[in-house]
């Protein structure tokens, strides 16, 4: 099979796609706005071939790459697996009649007000929500479902450009700073659904889900990434047979379905409290910060290469150990500027040991990036334990006692 893979280098776990693909035997050509020799020479060993454009978002652009690589040879599959650019990925594929994800179905995974009517309308509970091209619109909505409420860009991604709004001021100056007005700024206003945050994935193969998991926001992402004091961590659970998660992954099965995904991986990020389960996200890709390497680490498995499998064979069949939960916990430095130094390091070594993974501190010097830069846009660590209230409990422990200066 000859899979033409998009942007192969980055975001760093991209690589991982490639060795997978080439390990069950696929011939993979990659795609990516990187100059070919910015590629390692690992990377380019799993390359059959390169094609390198100046945007990935450029539909044109990238359609005359993937000609140009059909002109070479037959082309079974064109992958996507970075949402910013799935839907143009999504484009191309159906001009290019190459067989994958649809436009239709990309776009319900990227348009939140799109996504969250179609969920609605079988039966699948989630934010009432509406979407406005102006302040007032947007000022007219919230007054009917009442504050607090949320707003976002219909096509983001987690809670980038994400804003809670209490009233008319606050919404109006978070309308105004979105661009709203301007022809190419969508966004969608929703109904404020409070309670605990998370996500379920999954891996589809040929419409059957073959691999799932449960994975916990400490706090909800929306404080984590406004809050610079907070040290926020995500863990996976071992526990999925917990018969609290039944209805959890009940909807999310349910989700497979409906969208009719064949092979795919899924990210559903949810919201458990006082109105009981709603889905606020989904997604027809992994998830974001590495998350699989995670599940790798925890379950003893490949399921890059599961995916892979899935994909060029038409089956896959993950063995998932669960033997650990494990967390990412994201350290963020005390102040804006430069990093000076950390404290708390070696006794964090000390008492974690052995369950302690990888860990990635700023070089000193470096510049202190913005609270919103993501979970593992400062420093961060990864944690597993076989018992997931023990694994939480190191977690905390290492928020409150690793920091990083600056000044």
């Amino acid at each position: 099979m000859h899979v033409i893979f998009m942007a192969p280098n980055f975001p760093a776990n991209q690589r991982e796609f490639v060795r997978a693909l080439h390990a069950v035997g696929a011939k993979v050509t990659g795609i990516g706005d990187s100059p070919v020799e910015y590629l390692d020479s690992e990377l380019k060993s799993w390359l059959s071939g390169y094609e390198h454009i100046p945007s990935l978002a450029d539909e044109g652009a990238l359609l005359n790459a993937v000609h140009r690589i059909q002109k070479r040879g037959w082309v079974d599959r064109l992958e996507c697996t970075v949402e910013a650019i799935m839907l143009t990925t999504a484009r191309v594929r159906e001009q290019a009649r190459i067989p994958g994800l649809s436009v239709d179905q990309v776009l319900v995974c990227r348009d939140k007000y799109v996504m969250k009517q179609y969920l609605r309308e079988r039966g699948i509970p989630c934010a009432k929500t509406e979407a406005i091209s102006t302040i007032e619109e947007g000022k007219k909505y919230a007054n009917s479902i009442g504050y607090p409420v949320i707003v976002k860009p219909r096509d983001g991604a987690g809670a980038h450009g994400t804003s809670r709004c209490n009233n008319d001021d606050q919404l109006v100056k978070a309308l105004q700073e979105m661009g709203i007005g301007h022809p190419r700024v969508f966004v969608s206003i929703e109904e404020f659904v409070s309670g605990h945050e998370g996500f379920y994935d999954t891996l589809t193969c040929n419409g059957e889900i073959v691999f799932e998991s449960i994975s916990h926001y400490y706090p909800n992402v929306l404080e984590a990434m406004r809050d610079r004091s907070l040290s926020p961590y995500i863990v996976v659970t071992n526990r999925l047979d917990s018969e609290g998660y039944s209805e959890l992954k009940s909807f999310g099965r349910r989700v497979v379905r409906e969208l009719g995904l064949q092979t795919s991986p899924t990210h559903m990020e949810w919201f458990f409290g006082p109105k009981g389960l709603y889905f606020s996200e989904i997604g027809a890709r992994p998830p974001g910060v590495r998350f699989w390497d995670l599940y790798c680490w925890a379950n003893d498995m490949d399921l890059y290469k599961d995916w892979a499998q899935a994909l060029v064979y038409g089956h896959a069949q993950p063995q998932p150990s669960r033997r650990y939960s494990a967390g990412l916990i994201s350290i963020r430095a005390n102040r804006e500027g430069r990093v000076t130094g950390y404290s708390g390091l070696e006794k964090v070594q000390e008492t974690c040991g052995k369950w302690l993974g990888e860990v990635h501190l700023p070089a000193i010097g470096s510049r202190v990036p913005d609270v919103g830069a993501g979970y593992m846009g400062h420093g961060w660590l990864h944690v597993r334990h076989p018992d997931y209230d023990v694994c939480r409990g190191m977690l905390e422990y290492i928020g409150q006692t690793l920091k990083i200066w600056a000044d």
